[in-house]
Parts: structure tokens; sequence; C-alpha cells
């Protein structure tokens, strides 16, 4: 076999070295390479071979122009921050696997303009699918115009039912949580949570009211307390449910920032967590959960799978097939903030 060293004015190997070297065209090698069904076994083998001998990196352009494909997809967010766009990104590129697809993150800020800009960008650079990610839950309008391309809405469902959604179940959340509350034994439990116009939110009111009606009890005060989504709501919440309910022994925050506000209102207050009170946040943001006194419980979304899901769901696509929207539950993430009555 010709060795590296042989190619001429030591250039890089093309798919002709490869070919030479392997014993068969051109034609042959790049079918082989690109993983089309009507190459024999055998003659693939010595094929990738030959390629790993060269060293050869196919290009990209070419290996999109035999198999109709760039290896490319865009991600789509109006995830300012990043806080759910980062980890999903992740999980897609996992799904994607390490080197075999490229991908174009573009922020949309939230901005319906900027976005079908980006879309128009990422369909010019020719990538073989969308993954949208939204920053809230509720339900978002679908890519409008010609999309010749699949496209997977992740966090936020597409409003159209026909669309590929992968998204979080909040009401199998909500549920989650006090669940675990009422395994603590607690009975009195409060709901502390964000803006009710964030389908989030409700969801998580729904499935926290259906696992106290289960057990015959309803939420202290006998409604949520709804307000922002940050520590000062929280500390704000958190005095005025222990000022009018003094009974209540556990609190399920919407949030992560807001169970830290309502930690530091119930260390002022003299309340023991988690001896007299339990407190259990939502989202399990490792730089709030794992660092808050005591360590917070909390409810994960599970980004990064659903990130995955997303992936492996435009994956299908790409290759013709549907595959139908998907929910999926969080789990429980438990730390010092929540135990079991003695």
């Amino acid at each position: 076999m010709t060795s590296e060293r042989e190619i001429p004015g030591n250039r890089a190997p093309t798919l002709t070295d490869v070919a030479k070297l392997a014993g068969v065209s051109v034609a042959t090698a790049s079918k082989a390479i690109n993983g089309r069904a009507e190459v024999k076994a055998a003659t693939r083998v010595r094929v990738l071979e030959a390629a790993e001998v060269l060293s050869f990196a196919p290009n990209a352009l070419a290996r999109g122009l035999l198999s109709g494909r760039t290896g490319t997809v865009g991600l789509l967010t109006s995830d300012l921050e990043g806080r759910f766009s980062i980890p999903i990104l992740m999980g897609a590129e996992d799904a994607f696997g390490a080197g075999q697809i490229s991908v174009f993150l573009c922020d949309a800020r939230g901005d319906a303009i900027r976005e079908m800009h980006h879309v128009r960008a990422l369909l010019s650079r020719r990538v073989d699918g969308l993954i949208v990610v939204g920053s809230r839950t509720d339900a978002r309008p679908p890519l409008t115009g010609n999309i010749p391309v699949p496209v997977v809405y992740a966090y936020a469902p597409s409003a159209d039912p026909d669309d590929i959604s992968i998204t979080v179940d909040n009401v199998g959340g909500g549920r989650l949580a006090v669940d675990h509350l009422l395994a603590c034994g607690r009975r009195n439990i409060a709901h502390i949570t964000g803006e009710a116009s964030f389908q989030a939110a409700r969801d998580r009111v729904e499935g926290a009211t259906a696992a106290l009606a289960a057990a015959d009890l309803s939420l202290v005060g006998d409604r949520p307390y709804f307000g922002s989504w940050d520590e000062s709501w929280g500390r704000a919440a958190a005095r005025m449910v222990v000022g009018q309910h003094p009974e209540v022994d556990g609190i399920f925050c919407g949030s992560d920032q807001i169970a830290r506000g309502v930690l530091e209102t119930l260390r002022d207050l003299g309340r023991d967590v988690p001896g007299s009170i339990s407190v259990l946040g939502f989202d399990n943001w490792e730089a709030i959960a794992a660092h808050s006194r005591p360590r917070l419980t909390s409810i994960d979304m599970n980004l990064q799978r659903l990130g995955t899901i997303a992936g492996q769901r435009l994956f299908a696509a790409i290759d013709g097939v549907s595959l139908p929207s998907e929910e999926f539950p969080g789990r429980l993430v438990m730390r010092e903030s929540t135990v079991p009555v003695g």
C-alpha cells in the first residue's frame, strides 16, 4: 500500500488518492465513504482502511453533493441567557455524535423578524434541519414561509399539532414535587411561583393541586402565590405565607431562584429547614440548588435528555421517518432542604 508520505508534494490526501490506494474507482470510494448501500461490505472496509491510512477527511461540500446533505443543522433559540438552550444544545450534540454534525447556533432574542433572518441565513448554508428552542413552555407559532428541511421544536411546542415538538411535562413535575412533600410527612403545603401568564407556572399549579386533591388536601391559602421568578419575590412571598399561615410545613417553589429567596426568609424568621418546614424548588439549577443553605431539593427538567431526543427526532425526520411529538417527565433531585418527618 502507498503510504501518506508518498503523496506528491506532501499535499492533503484526496478522494482520488484513497481510491487508488484501495484499488477501486473514485465513484466507488465516494459511495463507500458516504455509506451508500450499493457498496459491498469488503470493499467498504478496504476504502475506509485506505482513508484512515491517508488521514483523509472528506470535504463537507463534496460529501453533501453526493449524499444530498451537508452534515450541518441549525439551532435557533430565543433564550438570551442560555439557561435552557445550552443544556438542550449539549443533548442535541450528544445525539449528533462528536465531529459528525456541525451545529450553527443563532439567537433570535425573541424577535420574529430576527428569527426569520436567521432562518434564511441557515437555509442559505443548506442545513439539513432545524431545532427551534423556546425560552418558555408556551406554544409558539410555527416557522413561516417555505421551510424545505425538517424542523423540531424543543422546550416550547409549536402551535401546529402536526409539527414535531419535544417538551417538558410541567404538570407531572408539579405532581412529583407535591408527592415528595407529602411523602416527607408534610400536609400544609404552599405553592409560591412565577407569573401566571407563563404556561409552565399554570401547569405546575395543575399538577400540584391534583396531587393534593388525591390526598384530600388543598394548597395553603387555597391558592397558588403567583409573582415573579426571582429571589425577591421568594423572600416577600415567604414572609406573607408564614405570617398568614404559620401552620405551613412545606413550600413548593416554581423555580430555584424563588426557593433561594424563600430559604433566606425562613432562616430570618427562625424556621428550621428541613426540621419544621420543607422547601422544594424547580429547574435543578446547579449554581443555585447545590449552593443554597441548606442545599435545595429540586425538580430537574432533564433538558439535556430533551435535547438528545430532539436531535434524534431531527435525524429521523431527515431520513424521512416521521415520529410523534413527546412530553418528558422531570426527575426529583433530593438534597437537604427536604427530609421525612421523624
